[in-house]
């Protein structure tokens, strides 16, 4: 009987043993599933953009970029380690630091490389204007956002897009204090443009012909939102490409301030703006007779609009007008 308890109590305790020994490990096992769920959970964000809604996983570790300006931005708020690709041949000079080796060339901004770009595997792809096209063939590679800036209201598609940035890398009170400094700069320039009586006319040279742009078009916000006054409201061209003028019509016009923006030498063929406009018949214009000519840099203006460093920079080589 003895040996019979003995033996009942043995196994008794082994099947306890056992028990314990198997919920350890489970527990254990558990512990490490819900570790690496934590681990690899990140959170999703939907980013509602001109072309649609995409869900962008937050903190992306590899993004492709096609808009300049939001480069600029990427660039002023810290993220360039966040950068994997860029159209290489088309950046502006002030951000050639995207020349580097340890950047991929992911083609033209007219003309991408979608096998370069499919071989990186980027986590998010941002476009503009120039690929917008082809952004279903975009999203088939990775989640694509629409960032370009609409003229008709630059400022406020310019403050979504830093604070969509802002919102994707955890940027926001950076953000927000980069774009307060520009508010206050835009609100000194207006108090200044509101005082004076001068009067614009904003032209971009390319290929020795030149073209003006009035309020509402690509360059627009120099009087739509700086304040600077129009010396015509009479263009009525596409607010892209702007309208063709001769040199008569300046000197017609007789602008006080003469904004010029040399188209050859953002796209790398020369400084040939000046050559351009500083002819006989400008030269009899309020603009050359008190040295407001201009010369905008093409960089900040013509390739990279709507960046943080770029519109910071817009507004003070718009005020050397008024200076």
């Amino acid at each position: 009987m003895k040996k019979k308890l003995s033996l009942f109590f043995i196994i008794a305790v082994l099947a306890v043993f056992a028990v314990a020994c198997g919920t350890t490990k489970d527990d254990n096992t558990s512990g490490s599933k819900s570790e690496g769920k934590s681990e690899s959970k990140s959170e999703v964000l939907t980013i509602k953009h001109q072309l649609g809604e995409t869900p962008v996983q937050k903190n992306p570790k590899k993004v492709v970029v096609f808009d300049m300006g939001t480069l600029d931005t990427l660039d002023k708020l810290g993220l360039s380690d966040s950068v994997v690709g860029v159209p290489q041949k088309n950046l502006p000079s002030y951000l050639d630091a995207y020349k580097d080796s340890k950047y991929s060339n992911v083609g033209g901004l007219k003309e991408p490389d979608f096998e370069a770009i499919n071989e990186i595997q980027p986590d998010l792809i941002i476009i503009s204007g120039r690929q917008q096209d082809s952004y279903d063939k975009f999203s088939e590679i990775a989640p694509t956002i629409f960032m370009g800036v609409d003229t008709n209201k630059y400022m406020d598609s310019f403050k979504e897009n830093v604070k969509t940035i802002g919102e994707i890398f955890g940027k926001e009170e950076q953000a927000d204090k980069e774009l307060a400094s520009i508010d206050k700069d835009i609100a000194d320039l207006k108090e200044k443009a509101d005082a004076s009586d001068a009067k614009a006319l904003i032209t971009l040279a390319s290929g020795g012909k030149v073209t003006a742009y009035g309020p509402s078009s690509r360059f627009g916000l120099i009087h739509d939102v700086f304040g600077i006054k129009a010396v015509t409201k009479d263009l009525e061209a596409d607010p892209v490409h702007g309208q063709n003028i001769s040199m008569e019509f300046i000197t017609e016009k007789n602008p006080d301030i003469l904004y010029v923006i040399d188209r050859d030498a953002a796209v790398g063929e020369g400084n040939n703006a000046k050559q351009v406009i500083e002819n006989d018949l400008v030269k009899k214009t309020n603009a050359y007779k008190n040295n407001k000519i201009v010369y905008l840099d093409p960089g900040y203006w013509y390739l990279s609009g709507g960046g943080l460093e770029s519109v910071s920079e817009m507004v003070k080589e718009a005020a050397k007008g008024l200076e």
